[in-house]
Formats: C-alpha cells, structure tokens, sequence
C-alpha cells in the first residue's frame, strides 16, 4: 500500500457510527463481563466503554482514564453472545485501541519496547529462536530454580510475577517442520495447510506435532507452508492495525495459491484474527478479494476435524475431564459443540461440563502481562469453577489459555493437568 493512502486508513481505524449504533445500551451484556463481574463499574462494562468510545467519536479527548478503562477490557467478546442487538464489540475494541496508537504517543521507552516486541520479535524466526534458547538455558540448566529459591524473584517486584506466567522452551522448535509436507496415513481424504504461529512454535512445538499427528490419522496431508509468519493477532488487540496488515499479506501470498482445502491453526487467538482478514484488509483493494478467500479457508482444527468426522480407531484413556471455552472460539468464532464432540469420542473418557465454561480465563492474549492484577482477579473465579467439577483434566482450545490454566492450577487448583484438546486426541490414537 502506497504511503500516502495511509493518513486515509489511520482515519478509518477507529469506531464506526454504523457500529457504535448498534449498541441500545440495554446492559444485558453487563453479566458477561469479566472486568464488570470483578469491579461492579460501569466503565468497565461494554456498555460503559461503548458510551466513552460515543463520546471521543463526537469530539471528546482522548484521555489517560479512557486510555484505562479501555486498556483493562480482556476483548473476551463474552458480550457479543450476550448481546441480543448483534454489536460486534471486538470489532469495536480493536479500533478504539487503533486511533488510540495513532493519535497518542506513548512514551520513549514504551514506544521502543513495543516496537520491537511487535515489529522485530514476533515476526522474526531467528530472533524468536534466540528468545527460546535463552528460556530454556534458564529453565532447564538449574537458574530458574535458583533464582526462585534464593527469592530473587521477589525482589524483582512485578517482573519476578511474570515469571510464573513464561511459558516453557521446547527443542527442536516448530520452525524446523517449515517447508514440509507429511502425508495422510491411509487415503489421502484433504490437503491442508498449518500454521505455527509465533510463539507457539517455540513454547508448543510439542502441541504442533501432535496437531499433525492427529491430522495425518484424520486422512489429511499436512502441509507447514514456508513463507508463512505471525498472524497478527496479538499486534490488532494492542492497536496495531497497519504491522498486521503486512503480517496478514505476507501469510495471504504464502498459503493462498497453494489449492488448500482448509488452512488450519490450533490456537484459538489467531483463528479469530485469521477469519477476520477481510475485515483487517476490507480496504485494499490489491488484497481485499484474496483475504476473503483465505478468511473462508480458515479453520479451527476442532472445528475441522468435527466437520470431516473423526477418525474412531483410539485406545482407551481412563481421564475425567472438563473444557474451559477458549473466548475467542466461543465467542469469536462461535464454535462451541466441536471440541466437546471430539473429547466425547475418545474411549473411556468421562466428559464434565464446567459451570460458566465460557467465563474468561483472564489470559487474552499479553493482558496477563500488562494488566496482571485484573488477569489474576479473572483466573481465581475461574478456577473456582474448575475446581467445582470432579475431573482431572481440564481441556482447552487455546494455547494462551493452558498457559493461564497452569498457573491457576499451581496457585488454587487440585492438581488437575492441563491439556489442549488434540494432545487428548493425540494420546488415544498413540495408544492404538
């Protein structure tokens, strides 16, 4: 996109009046919030924050209190479902946080830490390697657990926090399946793509594998396309449309011309944004009919393999477990039955339904990291709920959310394992 068309898109990245309409402030979204549900503050509701989006949109400022109460929304989208006018909240969030980032400067150090984290990190395969190398050298080599036992962690104030939160370093890294294809077991049924992410392919390698695993066993030849790159979800939560876009491009040129038959990711966090391509490029013309193509292509892989029909032939696994909704598969996504089908499948599995399943975690991407105290609020009420239902495991579809869960089990759990539903899937078919 040619600089100059850029001032024209920066005006269009913030709340519409056709969406900010919708809204008819009935407050039966209010319930479904977790920040309302901790605070009891109507700022903090959608409703509450919908009103301040109205007002900067008439002309208000935008101050650091709007700044606040729009920084301490999960963008769960747990109101989506609970509206009856069909406001679509997330859409609004994310371009609220947009004209945010383009018309406040943050300070110099903010703005250079999230320049690299978002512009060099995420999107860098080496720089991503080196992050993992240095992780697992501390949690594996004896450092971390000095560091804890010496209680040098706590002398790190909120840093020494975020430690229980980092996820693990796993070798080989999932960067090192890129390029190839793995063939179906049997008749070869689909020919799908998958996509590694960022993260996750330095801290769910194993959870990848498994993925293919379970595909190549459902007739799919997997293809890990090399070109492809981070899908810019946690870059459109955080108000940085124009890096996503480029992040969007380049996995569109990479997956597109491929004659997939599906395009398929684990991580509910970056399905979500996946489907919403044509929404992120609805003006670029060079790109607009291309990412409604791939947005259709996309598929949640519980989603997917639910749709195919699940391959029956598993061994036996003796676990009770409860699923934790993902929010932005049950919400974003609105798939809901799929994941529950495939655990209902696997034999000797006991399936627990969780009270308010599809209450947040607290994870949402970094908010963890950013709004830590909020995020522990959220993840203790969860865990309430866990521990309500007698299981054993408890199953997501989201890799930020195992990472939430497993540290809510390790602060009030009952020692429940966290698992990703494929992982279960992969277990049972392993068995066999």
């Amino acid at each position: 996109m040619a600089a100059s068309e850029l001032p024209v898109l920066r005006d269009l990245d913030k709340p519409q009046q056709k969406d900010l309409d919708r809204c008819v402030h009935c407050g039966l979204c209010l319930n479904s919030c977790p920040t309302y549900r901790v605070l009891g503050v109507e700022m903090d509701s959608p409703r509450g924050r919908i009103y301040q989006m109205v007002q900067v949109h008439n002309g208000a400022e935008i101050s650091a209190s709007y700044q606040q109460h729009l920084d301490l929304c999960l963008a769960c989208r747990g109101c989506e479902t609970a509206c009856p006018s069909g406001v679509q909240y997330g859409r609004l969030i994310e371009a609220a946080r947009a004209e945010i980032e383009n018309r406040v400067q943050r300070p110099f150090l903010t703005r250079l830490l999230r320049r690299f984290v978002f512009g060099s990190l995420l999107p860098s395969p080496a720089l991503l390697k080196m992050a993992a190398a240095g992780m697992y050298v501390y949690q594996n080599f004896g450092l971390q657990a000095l560091a804890r036992g010496l209680g040098i962690l706590k002398l790190m104030g909120k840093m020494g926090e975020l430690e229980k939160l980092a996820p693990p370093a796993e070798f080989p890294t999932f960067f090192s399946a890129y390029g190839k294809v793995f063939p179906a077991e049997g008749k070869r049924r689909h020919k799908v793509a998958l996509l590694g992410g960022c993260i996750a392919n330095i801290s769910f390698a194993r959870l990848n594998e498994a993925t293919v695993r379970v595909l190549q066993k459902n007739g799919c030849e997997v293809h890990v396309p090399r070109g492809q790159t981070c899908c810019g979800a946690l870059h459109v939560h955080s108000g940085i449309r124009e890096d996503a876009r480029r992040l969007a491009r380049r996995n569109i040129d990479a997956l597109l011309g491929e004659g997939f038959d599906a395009i398929l990711t684990n991580s509910a966090g970056c399905g979500s944004t996946l489907k919403e391509y044509n929404e992120l490029l609805e003006h670029d013309e060079a790109y607009k009919a291309g990412a409604e193509k791939f947005s259709r292509l996309v598929k949640d892989i519980n989603e997917f393999l639910a749709a195919i029909g699940l391959n029956p032939r598993m061994g036996n696994l003796p676990l009770r477990v409860t699923y934790q909704d993902s929010c932005h598969l049950a919400h974003g996504q609105k798939v809901r039955a799929a994941p529950r089908q495939l655990l209902k499948a696997v034999p000797g599995l006991e399936f627990q339904e969780m009270p308010l399943s599809d209450l947040c975690c607290g994870s949402a991407g970094i908010y963890n990291v950013l709004q830590t105290g909020m995020s522990m609020q959220v993840l203790g009420r969860k865990m309430e709920l866990a521990n309500s239902v007698p299981a054993n495991v408890i199953a997501t579809a989201n890799t930020g959310c195992m990472l939430q869960l497993r540290a809510g089990v390790a602060m009030h759990g009952k020692g429940q394992r966290v698992a990703h539903v494929i992982e279960i899937l992969d277990e049972a078919y392993r068995k066999a």
